[in-house]
């Protein structure tokens, strides 16, 4: 397959994996994960690039309604031929279609073969994987020098029906999850425009796109934060106004409707299974615990910290948060705007005039710094230490006379002998006070015995002299530098 010369970027380790498949003496599987726009085919096209190996990619076709088996066939057979001159007779079934795939591989040179978005090619067929995994010991795994990669943005059907399944057993070679790019990588994107950009324009925008390369793409480095977020979001057919549905609907494919309801819990905050069923007014079960289970598997929640600071054990019930920042903009900020936006008379002269834009932008803020905190560790002296919690820690305050008040930590990152308390400000002017308000949440966790507190701020904005000066943050990090700018 002829493959068009893109902009790549990131991705060193991820590629550093695959490339290693190299030096074995047999085929590889592989498994690619991850949520939709986050470049998993690009990741695997750009891998054949380097490599210099033949690729070819076959992929299902989007579920519509009237559509059967044979339709993904005979898109099979056609998308092979044209990237091979075979014959484009839709076979009669999938291993037929492998059949004809082994044929056309030949024995020379490095192969990768991608089968893209596998859960819609597999939708009419229960007994799709099984099809599979025999055609992969019967056929595949005979080619030398060959890479095969199941690649889906349905990641839980991924989980289901080839990593947990016990055919699969000893034949994957590796399952790649691919994530958001760190905000280094992000500044790529605006190429030599970054260094002339506000520090702030360019969280701004990071905090509606999170490190999504589909979205940056769209990014216009000429205009300003604000403008590209006007025009991405809050025009009828602006890409971020329209994508949530698109992609909501074709990630999550059981309980659709349920799985909304569950997501949108989390919009003001970090939930746990039973405060999610109290929202819903439903008894906690299995279909919120699968709910929470598929959105986790997605990309849109994650796991809120780990552990309990106060005791070093696992916490009693586990929380969750929204770990996708275009999903937490896409639910606080357009999505209750959609009719204004669709009649074309959503007009802010500044998006400042919403309401509580500017803290939802804070949040934004603190969750795209709690999704990179790894890059935090060198400036916070963590680098090459194991990492045994990480993520936004809350409890709630007690009443009585013995009661305790509530804390809540922007990032709480937990060592086996340190407890580090990460402070997370976007404001354009960040007074002294900060230090009273921090010191006061480590005041509020009574940590175990031998075990030390230290504290930080990463901040955006302006921090007034005398905070720096004060010396009681262990550490002090503008995000600017996390980005490479200083």
């Amino acid at each position: 397959m002829k493959r068009r010369t893109v902009d790549f970027f990131g991705r060193d380790a991820e590629l550093s994996e695959m490339e290693s498949l190299w030096g074995k003496r047999v085929a590889s599987l592989v498994t690619c994960r991850g949520r939709r726009r986050i470049g998993k085919s690009t990741l695997v096209e750009e891998f054949a690039r380097r490599s210099g190996a033949r690729f070819i990619k076959l992929e299902g076709l989007r579920p519509n309604r009237g559509m059967t088996e044979r339709d993904q066939l005979a898109f099979f057979a056609a998308k092979l031929s044209a990237q091979t001159g075979c014959d484009k007779t839709p076979p009669s079934d999938w291993y037929s279609a492998f059949v004809r795939l082994d044929r056309e591989l030949g024995d020379r040179g490095r192969k990768v073969v991608l089968l893209d978005e596998i859960s819609w090619m597999a939708q009419f067929s229960r007994t799709f994987p099984e099809i599979l995994k025999n055609a992969w010991d019967d056929l595949f795994k005979k080619h030398a020098n060959l890479v095969l990669v199941l690649c889906g943005s349905v990641s839980s059907w991924i989980r289901d029906e080839i990593i947990e399944n016990g055919a699969f057993v000893g034949r994957r070679s590796l399952d790649i999850v691919v994530g958001e790019l760190p905000p280094s990588e992000c500044l790529k994107f605006w190429g030599s425009r970054s260094s002339r950009m506000d520090p702030r324009e360019i969280v701004d925008v990071l905090s509606v796109t999170g490190g999504v390369p589909r979205y940056l793409e769209e990014v216009r480095p000429s205009l300003s934060a604000l403008e590209n977020i006007k025009r991405l979001c809050f025009t009828p057919k602006g890409v971020l106004r329209e994508d949530f549905d698109d992609m909501f609907n074709d990630v999550i494919t059981e309980q659709p409707r349920f799985s909304s309801l569950v997501l949108r819990t989390f919009v003001d905050g970090a939930k746990t299974a039973s405060e999610v069923a109290n929202a819903l007014g439903i008894t906690k079960g299995g279909d919120v615990t699968s709910a929470i289970g598929n959105l986790v598997e997605a990309g849109f929640l994650a796991e809120a910290g780990q552990l309990n600071p106060e005791t070093g054990r696992e916490l009693r019930e586990k929380r969750f948060r929204i770990r996708d920042n275009y999903v937490r903009f896409y639910l606080k900020c357009i999505e209750p705007h959609k009719r204004i936006i669709d009649d074309g008379a959503f007009e802010v002269a500044s998006l400042d005039e919403l309401d509580g834009y500017d803290s939802i932008m804070g949040l934004a803020f603190e969750n795209l710094v709690v999704n990179n905190y790894r890059m935090l560790l060198p400036h916070l002296h963590l680098d090459g230490v194991i990492i045994t919690s990480a993520g936004p820690y809350m409890r709630r305050g007690t009443k009585g006379v013995r009661g305790r008040r509530g804390c809540q930590v922007d990032l709480l990152l937990q060592t086996r002998r340190t407890i580090c308390v990460v402070e997370v400000k976007r404001m354009r002017e960040i007074s002294r006070e900060i230090i009273a308000e921090v010191d006061r949440k480590v005041r509020a966790i009574k940590r175990p015995e031998g075990v030390s507190v230290r504290t930080a701020l990463v901040y955006d904005g302006h921090l007034a002299p005398v905070a720096k000066a004060d010396g009681y943050f262990d550490a002090i990090v503008p995000f600017s530098r996390l980005l490479g700018l200083n």
